[in-house]
Protein backbone atom coordinates (compact mmCIF):
# COMPACT_ATOMS: atom_id res chain seq x y z
CA UNK A 1 0.00 0.00 0.00
CA UNK A 2 2.66 2.51 1.33
CA UNK A 3 4.83 1.30 -2.62
CA UNK A 4 1.13 1.98 -4.44
CA UNK A 5 1.33 5.67 -2.46
CA UNK A 6 4.46 6.62 -4.20
CA UNK A 7 3.39 6.23 -7.71
CA UNK A 8 -0.70 7.06 -6.49
CA UNK A 9 -0.04 10.55 -4.82
CA UNK A 10 2.02 11.75 -7.74
CA UNK A 11 -0.34 10.74 -10.55
CA UNK A 12 -2.64 13.01 -8.69
CA UNK A 13 -0.55 15.84 -8.22
CA UNK A 14 0.10 15.99 -12.09
CA UNK A 15 -3.42 14.76 -13.14
CA UNK A 16 -4.28 18.24 -11.19
CA UNK A 17 -1.88 20.16 -12.63
CA UNK A 18 -3.03 19.20 -16.21
CA UNK A 19 -6.72 20.09 -15.16
CA UNK A 20 -5.48 23.20 -13.60
CA UNK A 21 -3.71 23.79 -16.96
CA UNK A 22 -6.77 22.76 -19.23
CA UNK A 23 -8.88 25.25 -16.98
CA UNK A 24 -6.56 28.22 -17.87
CA UNK A 25 -6.12 27.58 -21.93
CA UNK A 26 -10.32 27.74 -21.62
CA UNK A 27 -9.99 30.63 -20.26
CA UNK A 28 -6.86 32.74 -21.64
CA UNK A 29 -7.36 32.06 -25.27
CA UNK A 30 -3.78 32.27 -26.30
CA UNK A 31 -2.87 29.56 -23.98
CA UNK A 32 -2.52 26.17 -25.63
CA UNK A 33 -4.55 23.40 -23.73
CA UNK A 34 -1.97 20.10 -22.63
CA UNK A 35 -3.34 18.76 -26.00
CA UNK A 36 -2.87 21.05 -28.51
CA UNK A 37 0.81 21.61 -27.22
CA UNK A 38 1.30 18.11 -27.51
CA UNK A 39 -0.20 18.01 -30.81
CA UNK A 40 2.12 21.08 -31.71
CA UNK A 41 5.67 19.95 -30.22
CA UNK A 42 5.58 16.03 -30.36
CA UNK A 43 8.32 16.65 -33.10
CA UNK A 44 10.54 17.67 -30.92
CA UNK A 45 9.79 15.21 -28.17
CA UNK A 46 9.22 12.22 -30.35
CA UNK A 47 12.78 12.86 -32.10
CA UNK A 48 14.60 14.34 -29.30
CA UNK A 49 18.50 13.95 -31.15
CA UNK A 50 17.09 15.21 -34.72
CA UNK A 51 18.81 18.39 -36.38
CA UNK A 52 17.06 20.63 -38.45
CA UNK A 53 18.43 23.56 -38.08
CA UNK A 54 20.32 25.50 -35.70
CA UNK A 55 17.06 26.26 -33.20
CA UNK A 56 14.71 23.35 -34.62
CA UNK A 57 16.14 21.08 -32.56
CA UNK A 58 14.38 18.03 -30.72
CA UNK A 59 14.10 18.61 -27.49
CA UNK A 60 17.35 16.45 -25.99
CA UNK A 61 19.46 17.88 -28.17
CA UNK A 62 18.60 21.65 -26.93
CA UNK A 63 18.77 20.57 -23.48
CA UNK A 64 22.03 18.91 -23.88
CA UNK A 65 23.41 21.89 -25.14
CA UNK A 66 22.33 23.78 -21.82
CA UNK A 67 23.49 21.15 -19.92
CA UNK A 68 27.06 21.30 -20.97
CA UNK A 69 26.85 25.13 -20.14
CA UNK A 70 25.52 24.64 -16.93
CA UNK A 71 28.21 21.97 -16.42
CA UNK A 72 31.21 24.08 -17.03
CA UNK A 73 29.79 27.16 -15.17
CA UNK A 74 28.83 25.40 -12.13
CA UNK A 75 32.06 23.55 -11.78
CA UNK A 76 33.67 26.62 -11.42
CA UNK A 77 31.58 27.64 -9.61
CA UNK A 78 31.95 25.45 -7.08
CA UNK A 79 35.43 24.86 -7.32
CA UNK A 80 35.64 28.72 -6.97
CA UNK A 81 33.06 28.62 -3.44
CA UNK A 82 34.10 25.53 -1.83
CA UNK A 83 37.66 27.07 -0.73
CA UNK A 84 36.57 30.42 -0.22
CA UNK A 85 33.54 28.66 2.28
CA UNK A 86 36.39 27.20 4.11
CA UNK A 87 38.21 29.70 4.29
CA UNK A 88 35.48 31.78 5.33
CA UNK A 89 34.63 29.54 8.54
CA UNK A 90 37.34 28.87 9.78
CA UNK A 91 38.68 32.80 9.77
CA UNK A 92 37.02 35.35 11.45
CA UNK A 93 38.94 37.88 10.02
CA UNK A 94 38.46 36.44 6.36
CA UNK A 95 34.79 36.75 7.38
CA UNK A 96 34.97 40.44 8.47
CA UNK A 97 36.73 41.20 5.41
CA UNK A 98 34.78 39.61 2.75
CA UNK A 99 31.07 39.50 4.29
CA UNK A 100 30.83 43.29 2.87
CA UNK A 101 31.73 42.04 -0.46
CA UNK A 102 29.59 38.97 -0.48
CA UNK A 103 26.25 41.26 0.42
CA UNK A 104 27.04 43.55 -2.31
CA UNK A 105 27.51 41.21 -4.79
CA UNK A 106 25.41 37.82 -3.87
CA UNK A 107 21.93 39.86 -4.82
CA UNK A 108 22.89 40.93 -8.22
CA UNK A 109 20.74 39.44 -10.96
CA UNK A 110 22.59 37.76 -13.71
CA UNK A 111 21.05 39.60 -15.89
CA UNK A 112 23.13 42.27 -14.91
CA UNK A 113 26.34 40.03 -14.95
CA UNK A 114 26.22 39.18 -18.21
CA UNK A 115 26.93 42.08 -20.38
CA UNK A 116 29.38 42.14 -18.00
CA UNK A 117 30.78 39.31 -19.14
CA UNK A 118 30.17 39.50 -22.87
CA UNK A 119 32.42 43.03 -22.32
CA UNK A 120 35.19 41.31 -20.21
CA UNK A 121 35.02 38.26 -22.75
CA UNK A 122 33.73 39.37 -26.11
CA UNK A 123 32.05 35.79 -26.57
CA UNK A 124 28.51 34.99 -25.62
CA UNK A 125 29.45 31.44 -24.38
CA UNK A 126 32.51 32.54 -22.18
CA UNK A 127 29.95 34.94 -20.75
CA UNK A 128 27.31 32.46 -19.91
CA UNK A 129 29.86 30.71 -17.93
CA UNK A 130 31.06 33.40 -16.28
CA UNK A 131 27.37 34.61 -15.23
CA UNK A 132 26.83 30.82 -14.03
CA UNK A 133 29.44 31.03 -11.90
CA UNK A 134 29.18 33.88 -10.49
CA UNK A 135 25.81 33.55 -9.47
CA UNK A 136 25.75 29.67 -8.39
CA UNK A 137 28.73 30.05 -5.88
CA UNK A 138 27.29 31.64 -3.07
CA UNK A 139 24.60 29.12 -1.81
CA UNK A 140 27.85 26.77 -1.40
CA UNK A 141 29.95 29.88 0.20
CA UNK A 142 27.33 30.83 3.05
CA UNK A 143 26.78 26.81 2.98
CA UNK A 144 29.88 25.67 3.50
CA UNK A 145 30.43 28.88 6.11
CA UNK A 146 27.77 27.86 7.96
CA UNK A 147 29.23 23.95 7.97
CA UNK A 148 32.70 24.32 9.07
CA UNK A 149 31.36 26.99 12.08
CA UNK A 150 28.49 23.90 13.26
CA UNK A 151 31.27 21.40 14.01
CA UNK A 152 31.46 20.66 17.79
CA UNK A 153 34.09 22.49 19.87
CA UNK A 154 34.95 18.16 20.87
CA UNK A 155 35.83 17.47 17.29
CA UNK A 156 38.23 20.18 17.75
CA UNK A 157 40.00 19.19 21.03
CA UNK A 158 40.20 15.60 19.37
CA UNK A 159 42.47 17.27 17.33
CA UNK A 160 44.62 19.21 19.67
CA UNK A 161 45.07 16.31 21.49
CA UNK A 162 45.97 13.98 18.99
CA UNK A 163 48.03 16.63 17.36
CA UNK A 164 46.47 16.21 13.80
CA UNK A 165 48.68 17.66 10.85
CA UNK A 166 46.31 19.93 9.02
CA UNK A 167 45.68 17.57 6.41
CA UNK A 168 44.66 15.45 8.61
CA UNK A 169 42.06 17.97 9.99
CA UNK A 170 40.67 18.71 6.71
CA UNK A 171 40.05 15.17 5.26
CA UNK A 172 39.41 13.45 8.39
CA UNK A 173 37.16 16.30 10.62
CA UNK A 174 36.17 19.24 8.62
CA UNK A 175 35.39 17.05 5.14
CA UNK A 176 33.02 14.51 6.95
CA UNK A 177 31.45 16.76 9.52
CA UNK A 178 30.44 19.21 7.07
CA UNK A 179 29.22 16.73 4.02
CA UNK A 180 25.72 17.56 4.41
CA UNK A 181 26.33 21.64 4.48
CA UNK A 182 28.61 21.12 1.29
CA UNK A 183 25.84 19.21 -0.74
CA UNK A 184 23.06 21.41 0.40
CA UNK A 185 24.78 24.45 -0.89
CA UNK A 186 25.63 22.25 -4.08
CA UNK A 187 22.06 21.22 -4.56
CA UNK A 188 21.15 25.37 -4.28
CA UNK A 189 24.02 26.48 -6.68
CA UNK A 190 23.21 23.75 -9.11
CA UNK A 191 19.48 24.82 -9.25
CA UNK A 192 20.70 28.46 -9.74
CA UNK A 193 23.16 27.56 -12.43
CA UNK A 194 20.07 26.15 -14.04
CA UNK A 195 18.10 29.49 -13.70
CA UNK A 196 21.25 31.43 -14.71
CA UNK A 197 22.04 29.50 -18.25
CA UNK A 198 17.88 29.71 -19.21
CA UNK A 199 18.38 33.97 -18.85
CA UNK A 200 21.52 33.75 -20.58
CA UNK A 201 20.73 31.80 -23.77
CA UNK A 202 17.71 34.18 -24.04
CA UNK A 203 19.99 36.97 -23.74
CA UNK A 204 22.28 35.74 -25.95
CA UNK A 205 19.85 34.05 -28.91
CA UNK A 206 22.57 30.64 -28.48
CA UNK A 207 21.10 27.15 -28.97
CA UNK A 208 19.90 25.43 -26.27
CA UNK A 209 16.31 25.59 -23.97
CA UNK A 210 16.59 28.82 -23.38
CA UNK A 211 17.57 30.06 -26.46
CA UNK A 212 14.71 28.12 -28.05
CA UNK A 213 12.14 29.85 -25.61
CA UNK A 214 12.68 33.11 -26.73
CA UNK A 215 12.67 32.43 -30.22
CA UNK A 216 9.24 30.51 -30.03
CA UNK A 217 8.13 33.50 -28.34
CA UNK A 218 9.00 36.01 -30.84
CA UNK A 219 7.39 33.64 -33.09
CA UNK A 220 4.36 33.49 -31.23
CA UNK A 221 4.29 30.11 -31.00
CA UNK A 222 2.87 28.98 -27.45
CA UNK A 223 3.13 25.77 -27.29
CA UNK A 224 6.73 25.66 -27.52
CA UNK A 225 7.22 28.25 -24.98
CA UNK A 226 4.99 25.95 -23.04
CA UNK A 227 7.31 22.54 -23.66
CA UNK A 228 10.70 24.78 -23.03
CA UNK A 229 9.43 25.75 -19.41
CA UNK A 230 8.02 22.18 -18.82
CA UNK A 231 11.48 20.88 -20.43
CA UNK A 232 13.24 23.54 -17.76
CA UNK A 233 11.28 22.16 -14.68
CA UNK A 234 12.04 18.52 -15.53
CA UNK A 235 15.33 18.89 -15.71
CA UNK A 236 15.95 20.74 -12.89
CA UNK A 237 14.03 18.40 -10.95
CA UNK A 238 16.57 15.54 -12.45
CA UNK A 239 19.77 17.35 -11.19
CA UNK A 240 18.35 18.06 -8.31
CA UNK A 241 17.59 14.05 -7.85
CA UNK A 242 20.86 13.01 -9.18
CA UNK A 243 22.61 15.35 -6.44
CA UNK A 244 20.54 13.85 -3.94
CA UNK A 245 21.66 10.21 -4.74
CA UNK A 246 25.07 10.87 -4.99
CA UNK A 247 25.15 12.38 -1.08
CA UNK A 248 23.20 9.48 0.30
CA UNK A 249 26.20 7.84 -1.81
CA UNK A 250 29.12 9.21 -0.34
CA UNK A 251 27.60 9.65 3.28
CA UNK A 252 27.12 5.77 2.88
CA UNK A 253 31.11 5.21 2.17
Amino acid sequence: MKRLGHFLLPAVGIASALLLWWGASAIVPDLPSPVRTWEESKVYILKPLEKRGEMDQGIALLAYYSLMRVARGFLLGIAIATPLGFLLGLSKTATRAFDPVMQVLRPISPLAWLPLGLIIFRKSESAALFAIAVCSMWPTVINMTVGVRAILQDYWNVVKVLRLSRFMTFTKIIVPATLSYMFTGFRLSLGIAWLVIVASEMLTGTPGVGGFLWQEYNSLIYSHILLAILTIGVVGFVLDRIMGVAEARLRAI
